[in-house]
């Protein structure tokens, strides 16, 4: 996901300039960085989330093309879910679900640099991280301010704030066969 560092950039002038550009690009710490593409599972995974969020929630669920807002950071989660009021057409402020798609180009940041800052948004309630080459979901849940840790690799119903019902690793994967494709992103 990250490329080139480039001089300091605003947030108020990364914000302009995303809004103009044709390619979608996330900020750190006034470093602007270019995203590449999904492949066809990824989205596949993400829009099985996406639906599954919709039916268990009255919340706001989101995906692919919006932002969410960290302390000096801007990324585009594959899926998020927000129970507060909008304020933003390209921006969500305080998400209580927030889903990353695992990626060979991804996951270190995911796993790492995202983690830390998703920890730190105030309404975040869980951080689910979910691979594409086996039926895992690792799930991050804030409990008062520690954070717990759970990997699912079987059927049981995982629980989730902001949702009325369980998400199961059967909704999450529906339509992937794990043997027939290489995982390469």
């Amino acid at each position: 996901m990250h490329s080139v560092k480039q001089e300091f950039v605003s947030e108020d002038d990364y914000l302009a300039q995303e809004q103009a550009s044709a390619v979608k690009h996330e900020y750190a710490d006034g470093q602007i960085f270019a995203m590449a593409g999904a492949s066809i599972r990824h989205n596949r995974i993400a829009g099985n989330l996406y639906v599954s969020w919709r039916q268990g929630s009255r919340c706001r669920v989101v995906f692919g093309d919006v932002k969410v807002k960290g302390r000096r950071v801007y990324y585009y989660p594959d899926v998020m879910l927000s129970c507060e009021s909008q304020t933003d057409a390209f921006v969500e402020t305080a998400p209580c679900l927030v889903a990353e798609v695992l990626s060979p180009t991804t996951e270190v940041i995911d796993r790492g640099e995202k983690l830390h800052h998703y920890q730190q948004i105030a309404s975040l309630q869980a951080y689910l991280l979910i691979a594409q080459d086996e039926r895992r979901v690792e799930v991050y849940r804030r409990a008062g301010e520690l954070w717990t840790y759970q990997s699912i690799t079987d059927d049981r119903p995982i629980e989730l704030p902001c949702l009325d019902m369980p998400l199961t690793l059967q909704e999450v994967y529906e339509g992937l066969d794990f043997d027939e494709i290489s995982l390469r992103e």
